[in-house]
């Protein structure tokens, strides 16, 4: 059977195109009422058994068993021998882009994450303290995929801020079990470990690491057992389950975000081969199949190349069917009147990803007010920013780049403001909360104030 990769082809002069564009963006973030209650029933398993009801989901997903759970847990020691045993090239590599990653969430904190403070008129100190969280778990995908680059990402930053304890939980399914689409029957007792992210936690410096994955993993970082310690804040990446149960976890830890489908949106004015092009629109394409690629141009004949790329281009990829389909149900082609229009385009869209792909992408860049990452210029590949460009690829996805931003140190940080009122300040601020408090029916609050006007503080 030939594959064919067609995705929708649209102009915003058609009178449909309204309809047409918005039946092709729309995705529903609901859930699965059976997968909501299952991860509600473990969450209060795990709340309620510890360490018994994660070593019993391990093996019932997983397929691992394991007779307690200091067998589940990864040592450094392991993190330094996977990564003696990667190939040279990996090694390297590896370590390039944590050094880029680092230097890059280096850099902002500098610019926006450090305390400070100022005296006005009266002598009165303001300002704000940051600190870093104590201890925080990052979840990193197993089974069907592994991602040592979003391992990096989500420990760099960490470190960074100051973070002192990062723990880590990745599943590590045993072949044939309910995690890796088979139906579970039989369980062993190892399960599959990724070299390359045992050889990233070393790289990026992850202080424990346990083998289990899921909602149960949530869990167990939210809560704490008698062996997981409990965290912070979780960040991380994973499937509905893990989404469900970081929603449902959210207040009693911090989460970085619930991730939709990858996307990308290239604005391109017609100078950059269109076989790049394609490749790029493959790049998200390839993740599943409700990843959504756009393409907004304002020339037609460029349109019609890209399409001819596509159709050469997608036999050639070892994930053809899953770039085919994601193309065809969600990818778009958009024939737009000028590049001013892409723009307004892209911001009514807020991408998750945002390539210019122009020869004057400065021209284009400050039109373009909404976007998880935007990418400047033709050689600028989304897919260098997904590993070793330094900004973070923990990216906002189904328009929530409108409010939210990357994954960044800030998010492994928290402020606390700083008043130091002198006494010169409190005559003058003390005046004006009474006021306002005695406007709020506020009494206590108001002679707080007052007291202060009156009775200076005899040193002692």
């Amino acid at each position: 059977m030939t594959l064919v990769a067609a995705p929708a082809r649209l102009s915003t002069a058609a009178a449909t195109f309204e309809a047409d564009f918005a039946a092709r963006l729309h995705w529903s973030a609901d859930t699965d009422a059976a997968i909501e209650q299952r991860v509600a029933d473990i969450l209060a398993d795990v709340q309620k058994r510890g360490d018994a009801a994660v070593l019993e989901y391990t093996a019932r997903f997983d397929g691992l068993s394991a007779p307690n759970m200091a067998a589940l847990e990864l040592t450094q020691a392991d993190f330094k021998a996977a990564f003696d045993a990667i190939p040279q090239a990996q090694r390297d590599a590896l370590q390039a882009a944590a050094k880029r990653v680092r230097s890059y969430h280096e850099a902002q904190k500098k610019a926006s994450g450090e305390s400070w403070s100022y005296r006005d008129e009266d002598g009165t100190l303001l300002g704000q303290k940051v600190t870093p969280l104590d201890r925080v778990g990052i979840y990193v995908p197993g089974g069907k995929a592994a991602y040592p680059s979003s391992l990096l990402m989500n420990a760099i930053p960490a470190h960074v801020a100051g973070v002192q304890e990062i723990i880590m939980v990745v599943p590590t399914p045993v072949r044939g079990s309910v995690a890796t689409g088979g139906t579970g029957v039989g369980t062993s007792t190892k399960g599959e470990r990724n070299e390359l992210v045992l050889a990233a936690a070393y790289v990026a410096g992850v202080t424990r690491a346990f083998t289990i994955g899921g909602a149960q993993a949530v869990a167990a970082l939210a809560y704490g057992t008698a062996t997981v310690p409990k965290v912070d804040k979780i960040t991380g990446p994973g499937n509905a389950y893990v989404a469900s149960a970081k929603k449902r976890v959210f207040g009693t830890v911090g989460i970085d975000m619930i991730a939709g489908p990858s996307e990308i949106l290239v604005l391109a004015d017609g100078t950059t081969p269109p076989d790049w092009v394609a490749m790029d629109l493959f790049s998200q394409a390839e993740h599943d199949e409700l990843a959504q690629s756009i393409l907004l141009c304002p020339d037609a004949a460029y349109l019609d190349a890209v399409q001819r790329e596509i159709d050469r281009l997608l036999p050639t990829m070892p994930r053809a069917e899953i770039i085919a389909k994601s193309l065809t149900g969600r990818g778009a082609l958009i024939l737009t009147k000028d590049m001013e229009e892409a723009c307004a385009i892209s911001n009514r869209i807020a991408p998750e990803h945002l390539e210019v792909s122009s020869t004057d992408p400065h021209r284009w860049e400050p039109l373009l007010r909404h976007a998880g990452a935007i990418f400047l210029g033709a050689y600028t590949s989304e897919s260098l920013g997904d590993y070793c460009a330094g900004p973070n690829h923990v990216l906002p996805t189904s328009g929530t780049a409108r409010f939210s931003s990357p994954l960044g140190v800030y998010d492994f940080q928290k402020r606390s403001s700083l008043i130091e009122v002198s006494e010169a300040g409190a005559q003058v601020l003390g005046t004006i909360a009474a006021e306002l408090a005695y406007g709020e029916g506020l009494q206590a609050h108001a002679q707080a104030a007052e007291m202060r006007l009156t009775t200076p503080v005899k040193p002692r």
